[in-house]
């Protein structure tokens, strides 16, 4: 899009990196999270949601659906919890998952998902910090040596929950109100509880047109695990609240089977991480029934232009990426309304205020790399970190990216200022991936950093100095960390260093092994 052509479609050019361009209608001032995706105008009888398994496939409409959410949170009732509760959630990939997650919400508590690859002590650091009325976790999801002061009820206990009489109605909550708590990694390796608010259910309407184009008639085939606050969002919630249907596959993950599903389900969008996309175009599967998709959609990692170009040529359809981040989901798109531009991850949606900075808090010249922020007036923003401080800057939520900003508001991504790492679409903290392995066979020193192993690859990498007399065998350190860390968190190489590089003030300078053994440059 050129000036000329921004300014046409209302959006004047920029000289400063602030957009601001219309604004947002205020939620109101009751609203509950679960009401808003089930309890409107779509016919009782319109398919809301199907699961299909390597069993096959099963399918509910809006009223099964809203039977199914009020239950759940009859049975939380029953089962003591109290409005504010949280209610921590280890459930598999099924669809008990985001009944139970709906149903706490419904009855205004608080769910808490979590993966199922967290490890016992990562899952109890969690629970400790939540602070949780009741963990539902499924007898299979149970880690070993699990324990604590914390109310968890099983498969009966959960089956129990589920088969209760339905609440009378969905809970008069306020916008206001905690709607639910999901925890992200942060730089000093400890997991953050991000609270978001009932309102930020409204907020996301600004990505119906901003991301998807998303209307009643759509089908979207998520290609994500229930968990993942990716599905969650642009799976669940905004389909549901625009009366479209979804699916979700929770069977073998097979990248073949996607256009095979989109082929039965007749699905119109198709959301995954880019690598879902990648994967599909090396598996040599027959590609030509996504060319009946109107567009897939992509988040979690930046989208790589070839990865795009290969992808709109083996399909015909567009590509369109999202830039969020877990405090308030995505804000910068492109859409059928927002043509992409290589190179940026797109515009700001409207109803957005986001700007980059400089270190004063001004924003920075159009073309130049600043911080980039997002209003603290903004109806996505969540409540705040929990049992944590949230920085701010004047009116600015600083994100931790950075980033430069065009005179038509598209904002291409920098990356991370503060290192925090990016594995197929989780993120993962440097030093929380360092605390685990800092005890692992041989180890005296380490550092953690993506490492480049191909243009469109990143992996984690564990940059390791042995201890005096001793080897360092990567198989080790690899067993050890299975130990720790999720799957996601766990390296995929180990390099030996004879040194860590470090600032005159002692810090890791891991962009210099990154530089140092970086694969990407042929």
């Amino acid at each position: 899009m050129t000036q000329t052509a921004a300014a046409q479609a209302g959006v004047p050019p920029l000289s400063d990196s602030l957009f601001d361009i219309g604004a947002p209608a205020a939620p109101p001032e009751m609203m509950n999270l679960a009401a808003h995706a089930l309890d409107h105008h779509a016919p009782d009888d319109k398919t809301c949601l199907t699961v299909v398994s390597d069993e096959g496939a099963a399918r509910w409409t809006y009223g099964e659906m809203r039977l199914a959410v009020l239950r759940a949170a009859g049975g939380l009732q029953v089962a003591g919890v109290m409005p504010g509760d949280r209610v921590m959630l280890r459930i598999g990939n099924e669809p008990r998952f985001p009944i139970l997650f709906f149903g706490a919400a419904a009855m205004g508590a608080v769910p808490v998902p979590t993966s199922t690859m967290l490890t016992a002590p990562e899952l109890a650091r969690l629970a400790k910090d939540a602070d949780p009325a009741l963990i539902l976790c499924a007898d299979e999801e149970r880690p070993k040596d699990f324990a604590g002061p914390w109310r968890v009820m099983g498969d009966a206990g959960i089956a129990a929950i589920m088969a209760e009489s339905p609440a009378p109605s969905f809970a008069p909550t306020h916008s206001e109100d905690p709607a639910f708590l999901i925890y992200t990694s942060g730089t000093g390796g400890r997991p953050k509880g991000v609270l978001h608010a009932q309102r930020s259910a409204w907020a996301r309407r600004m990505m119906w047109d901003g991301w998807y184009g998303l209307g009643p008639e759509d089908t979207l085939l998520h290609a994500g695990a229930f968990n993942w606050t990716y599905t969650l969002g642009a799976g669940l919630q905004d389909p549901w609240g625009a009366g479209a249907s979804t699916v979700i596959y929770t069977g073998h993950r097979d990248p073949t089977v996607w256009p095979r599903l989109v082929a039965q389900s007749g699905a119109t969008i198709f959301a995954g991480a880019p690598g879902v996309y990648r994967q599909m175009l090396k598996s040599g599967a027959d590609l030509s029934p996504l060319r009946a998709l109107r567009h897939g959609i992509t988040a979690g990692e930046r989208t790589p232009q070839p990865l795009r170009e290969a992808w709109e040529a083996a399909t015909g359809t567009p590509l369109f990426e999202a830039l969020g981040m877990s405090e308030i989901s995505t804000f910068i798109s492109c859409s059928p309304s927002t043509p992409v531009r290589p190179g940026f991850a797109g515009r700001p949606q409207t109803g957005r205020r986001i700007a980059l900075l400089d270190d004063h808090g001004a924003p920075v010249p159009v073309g130049e790399m600043g911080r980039l922020a997002v209003s603290t007036r903004d109806p996505g923003l969540m409540l705040g970190y929990w049992r944590m401080e949230t920085p701010s800057e004047g009116e600015w939520f600083l994100t931790g990216d950075v980033g430069v900003m065009d005179a038509d508001g598209y904002v291409r991504h920098e990356g991370r200022g503060d290192e925090v790492m990016n594995a197929l679409g989780y993120r993962v903290s440097p030093g929380e991936v360092e605390a685990a392995l800092q005890n692992a066979p041989g180890v005296a020193e380490v550092a953690v950093a993506a490492l480049p192993v191909r243009a469109d690859l990143e992996v984690i990498c564990a940059f390791v100095v042995a201890k005096p007399a001793e080897e360092v065998h990567p198989a080790a350190i690899l067993a050890h960390a299975e130990t720790l860390l999720a799957k996601y968190k766990r390296p995929r190489e180990v390099i030996t260093v004879d040194a860590l590089p470090r600032t005159p003030n002692g810090k890791v300078r891991r962009k210099d092994l990154v530089e140092a053994h970086r694969r990407d440059r042929g």
